[in-house]
């Protein structure tokens, strides 16, 4: 039997592939085969015909922000006039409605802005705690990393802190590419991959659970994708913490990146892969985002069986020029015309 055959036995009988063995797969199996695999993979762990979305909004508390990435359409450096921390009478006001909408919870993210210490961040999550009944998924690993450095605290005292003020679990954000000769190159001053994975292995420790992503399609090669994935699986074999994986492609419009963008079909196969390489991560989340409805339809195929948020709010990757947008009543619409039935989830994938 050739080595590809192999793999693909393993894989049908729900066997652990390694980095080597994920990335022939990759790189030889047809798009239909990785397609089948990852659709029969999925249907073992999730034998019933439920694709889960969750109702929220992301809320993005500033815009300013010193990490540089170069992949970033949206920050404003500080001193920039486009440069705004949000009033509490807005975020009020975007809660308020996300509520109204059904949300359940808001997803709070920012730049890493200079003058911001944790005193802030502490009041910020009480204000919303004190008046609204909603679940905070909040400040991704390089945010809590600045934060611990900007207020000289260690990061598991500033989860701690931060935790006891309201929030309630991590987002994956800022992972991109948890390779470090990646992340020079695309985000100089953020975190690195080491500090990232402690930041969500404190966070677990402190019975918190997150989401991990990765941001591919800029400057990695194919042996990073499962560099990152492999770094995402050991760390869920120690901790059990993570809920999702969410990979999307890099958007190059209006970024400091020039590549060509990744087609439908690249970002299918690496969809699938993370289905089968991440064997023990229960939800895959299909992006809508960045993909568009129907392709966001297709990965339901491909082993998604998430369709994440309805995103009554999203700046980051619209600022990249990519604007799909989707209706509570569109997505579930979409759910179900390609076969499945749509539930609504919370943040811990508990069918509400």
């Amino acid at each position: 039997m050739n080595k590809l055959n192999h793999i693909i036995e393993k894989v049908k009988d729900n066997r652990r592939i390694d980095v080597n063995e994920g990335l022939s797969l990759f790189r030889q199996a047809d798009f239909l085969t990785l397609a089948s695999l990852a659709n029969h993979r999925r249907f073992f762990l999730h034998p019933d015909k439920i694709v889960t979305y969750v109702v929220d909004r992301n809320i993005n508390y500033t815009n300013i922000c010193v990490s540089g990435c170069r992949f970033c359409a949206f920050f404003a450096s500080p001193g920039q006039e486009s440069g705004y921390i949000i009033s509490k009478q807005e975020l009020s006001d975007k809660i308020k409605e996300t509520i109204d909408l059904g949300g359940t919870q808001i997803l709070l993210q920012g730049g890493m802005h200079p003058d911001l210490e944790i005193d802030y961040y502490v009041d910020l999550l009480r204000f919303i705690k004190e008046n609204f009944d909603i679940h905070i998924h909040g400040f991704s690993p390089p945010e809590i990393d600045f934060i611990a450095n900007k207020s000289s605290l260690s990061i598991d005292k500033t989860i701690s802190i931060l935790k006891e003020a309201g929030l309630s679990s991590i987002p994956g954000g800022g992972a991109e590419i948890l390779c470090d000769d990646i992340r020079k190159k695309v985000s100089p001053n953020k975190c690195l991959s080491g500090e990232w994975l402690e930041v969500m292995r404190r966070a677990h420790a402190r019975g918190m659970r997150s989401s991990a992503t990765m941001m591919f399609g800029h400057l990695e090669k194919d042996f990073h994708i499962f560099a990152h994935m492999d770094k995402i699986r050991n760390l869920q074999d120690e901790t059990h913490g993570f809920t999702a994986f969410i990979p999307w492609t890099f958007q190059p419009d209006n970024t400091n990146i020039s590549v060509k963008k990744k087609t439908s079909v690249e970002y299918l196969r690496v969809l699938a892969m993370s289905r089968l390489f991440l064997d023990n991560i229960d939800n895959i989340q299909a992006s809508w985002v960045t993909q568009g409805d129907k392709i966001a339809q297709t990965a339901l195929y491909f082993g998604a069986n998430d369709m994440g948020s309805t995103m009554i709010e999203e700046n980051v990757v619209a600022s990249a020029g990519v604007d799909f947008m989707l209706s509570r009543e569109e997505l579930t619409r979409l759910i179900a015309k390609a076969g499945f039935e749509p539930k609504q989830r919370d943040c811990y994938y508990h069918l509400l």
